[in-house]
């Protein structure tokens, strides 16, 4: 549990500010982080349940990306 704690308060600078303090990004902030566009996060999660490594949250109609999952992927642990 500490490790997540640790990923979470050890964002790389670029993430942090874009998910503030939050848990959880949305589409176009998640797409925003690897430089894509949105209609292409959507596809590849349509296509495959995921994009990038990462499974989103379903709330509604709407995808939200866990930022420490993020913050794994963008340092190579996933």
């Amino acid at each position: 549990m500490n490790q997540s704690n640790e990923v979470v308060t050890n964002l790389p600078p670029g993430l942090s500010a874009i998910a503030g303090n939050r848990d959880l990004v949305n589409t176009s902030e998640f797409a925003q982080v690897f430089n894509v566009a949105s209609q292409t996060v959507r596809k590849n999660y349509s296509l495959t349940g995921e994009a990038y490594g990462i499974r989103p949250t379903k709330i509604g109609n709407r995808l939200l990306w866990s930022v420490a999952q993020i913050a794994e992927k963008l340092r190579g642990a996933l």
